[in-house]
């Protein structure tokens, strides 16, 4: 029984529990096992990291299925990271620890990456949080990189349950300062081994000698020049100490609104076009400050839009793109479908897996994304435009839009110091909210385990109650979300001659990897990143990857169908001698997975099922083609 039970081998039902209950503690059942080791497994410290609980004989389990395997050791929590501590990792060879992260390691969640806390009581999953009356015997952490770890706490010590459990829930969920930040630990502390260390490569635009280098290096010193107009952050915290404008602009414009209604370069092209970004100035009521501003920023564009030879096109990306809510929704959707608990939610959701990935709508916001990019793309590279981002604060999309623009056209942004120095000058340097994006101090109003990742929460209101006004106010909002899905799509999505020229004359030549790249944006070509959002679920992978073990999987798929075939011609023509059995893999109710052949056949059901494009390209049997729907009924072979 336990035999079966192998890792990947978890079925669409639940098998029942085992009647045999161990009143032996695990630690008495290792006790020769321990002997011999006679040592723990150390735990790795960072410099200023410091240790605050831990809890001895944990079982960490390999797959939350009802064999209930896995691995004992011990839970600690330290102010940096979460580490489990295996009883067996002493042994690992070394050549597998030397191309570990050398931050943290394959059982280790940073405090930053815990995104939910789930506790089993008597077999029910509950959220926690806050302060527990009542503590679980068994402890499910999901990450923010898809992660999902389970911890078994029966056979722990009960003081050590409450220690380890509520100083996980603490120190992952509660306020912080931040000066409490880890970071700053960790910054004091290793001081003399980051001065020891060799001069890193990446540029961290902290100087005004490194705006000045990538000025020189992408040609951009003609026409724009770096300021320090804001050194020590004496004018607005939301801008770097330093950064670059346009020659021609005074740099007491840069004070007048606080850094807003500025023109921020942010890359130049080969051929001169910039790409720069401007965050909107203060909105007022006031007819004569509107004036005012209205003459201000009459006065930035004149300065960057000089006909013919500066021409400007600018890309309101807070009026002409998806709110940040939406992206917001659409990913909360969207990770849901990876975070697995166990096997069966996993093949639960693999039933429906192509249309729960369309109802997020991720897909489409990555698409818009790219798309947008390549749009911008087209325009510094064949028309010679300038690229103007507009944005409420130039801090979210602009960072988003930019980054891609800069990727797509610059090779060195596409190397590892290059793509490094490309997120310090972006998105460090760009003013991106991380602390509230990410809300590290945890300062939300509302409770940590109802929160959603990536954007600051916002108040939700309760819906009234549905009536005559009711279907009226409805009716009116669909006409006006018509209008303006109307609008995004035919400024978006219909793709205009000259860029589609574009986009078809390059995907038409070979590809020049040391030049301009473009993604392809249609529709079948958007999918999901299997090596990062599948690479923590067993059953969508499959040992040693790759071409050849597709081919070996597909050529495995046509061997089981061609055994099928000869069995239905048997059942045909009963006065031909029967021939030995031949093995069937399928036998056993077996239903091939959307991630088929990288997902594993072991879904049970009371309706087998196949699809038929299988079948129509290995004979001409047109029966079992035409058969209702697309599948085709193999219970009865």
């Amino acid at each position: 029984m336990l035999g079966k039970g192998g890792v990947g081998g978890g079925g669409g039902t639940r098998a029942p529990k085992p009647s045999f209950v161990s009143y032996v503690r695990p630690e008495e059942i290792h006790t020769n096992e321990k002997e011999v080791a006679e040592k723990e497994v150390a735990l790795h410290l960072l410099p200023g990291e410091q240790l605050l609980c831990e809890a001895s004989t944990v079982l960490k389990y390999v797959q939350e299925d009802s064999c209930q395997r896995g691995v004992y050791g011990r839970l600690v929590c330290t102010d940096f990271k979460i580490s489990f501590l295996g009883d067996d990792e002493s042994t690992l060879d070394s050549a597998e620890t030397h191309f570990k992260n050398k931050i943290i390691g394959e059982n280790d969640i940073t405090l930053h990456c815990v995104d939910q806390i789930y506790g089993v009581f008597d077999e029910k999953k509950k959220t926690l949080f806050g302060q527990l009356k009542k503590y679980p015997e068994k402890l499910i952490i999901h990450c923010k990189d898809l992660r999902v770890f389970h911890f078994c706490l029966r056979y722990t010590k009960e003081e050590e349950v409450k220690r380890i459990v509520s100083g996980i829930i603490h120190h992952t969920q509660a306020p912080k300062l931040l000066k409490r930040l880890f970071l700053f630990s960790y910054a004091t502390a290793a001081q003399n081994i980051i001065a020891a260390s060799p001069k890193n490569h990446t540029v961290m635009f902290d100087t005004l000698k490194d705006w000045c280098w990538e000025l020189e290096r992408t040609k951009g010193n003609v026409k724009y020049k770096a300021v320090s107009v804001n050194e020590g952050y004496k004018i607005c915290d939301r801008l770097p100490a330093y950064f670059v404008v346009p020659t021609p602009l005074p740099e007491e414009n840069v004070r007048r609104f606080q850094g807003r209604g500025i023109p921020i370069w942010c890359w130049s092209c080969h051929n001169g076009s910039s790409l720069l970004k401007m965050s909107a100035l203060p909105k007022e009521q006031d007819d004569g400050i509107l004036q005012i501003q209205k003459s201000f920023l009459d006065g930035i564009y004149k300065t960057i839009h000089r006909p013919p030879y500066e021409i400007v096109k600018t890309e309101d990306l807070s009026n002409n793109f998806l709110p940040l809510q939406e992206i917001q929704a659409a990913y909360s959707k969207f990770k849901q479908l990876f975070l697995i608990d166990n096997s069966t939610e996993f093949w639960d959701t693999d039933i429906k897996w192509f249309s729960l990935l369309e109802s997020s709508s991720w897909f489409d916001i990555i698409r818009r994304c790219l798309k947008k990019a390549i749009e911008i793309t087209e325009y510094l590279e064949a028309q010679n435009m300038n690229v103007l981002l507009l944005e409420e604060n130039a801090s979210d999309l602009c960072c988003l839009v930019s980054s891609l623009v800069q990727v797509m056209m610059d090779p060195h942004c596409r190397t590892r110091a290059g793509f490094q120095s490309l997120i310090q000058k972006e998105w460090i340097m760009g003013g991106h909210c991380f602390l509230d994006r990410c809300n590290h101090l945890r300062q939300s109003e509302k409770e940590e385990h109802r929160r959603q990742l990536s954007l600051p929460l916002t108040q939700s209101k309760s819906s009234p109650k549905r009536g005559f006004f009711r279907e009226e106010t409805d009716h009116l909002i669909k006409n006006l979300l018509g209008k303006r899905i109307s609008k995004l799509i035919n400024s978006s999505d219909e793709l205009q001659d000259n860029f589609r020229e574009f986009y078809d004359s390059w995907h038409s030549k070979p590809t020049d990897y040391h030049g301009l790249l473009l993604p392809r944006i249609e529709g079948p070509e958007i999918k999901v990143w299997a090596q990062r959002y599948l690479r923590w679920i067993p059953e969508a992978q499959i040992a040693g990857g790759g071409r050849v073990a597709t081919m070996s999987k597909l050529f495995e798929m046509m061997e089981e169908v061609q055994s099928l075939q000869e069995k239905l011609n048997e059942r045909c023509h009963p006065q031909e001698p029967l021939q030995t059995e031949t093995p069937c893999l399928l036998r056993n109710s077996a239903r091939l997975s959307s991630l088929f052949p990288f997902a594993l056949l072991q879904r049970h059901s009371s309706k087998p099922i196949l699809p038929t494009s299988s079948w129509k390209t290995l004979g001409d049997e047109e029966d079992l083609a035409k058969r209702e729907d697309e599948f085709v009924d193999l219970g009865d072979v």
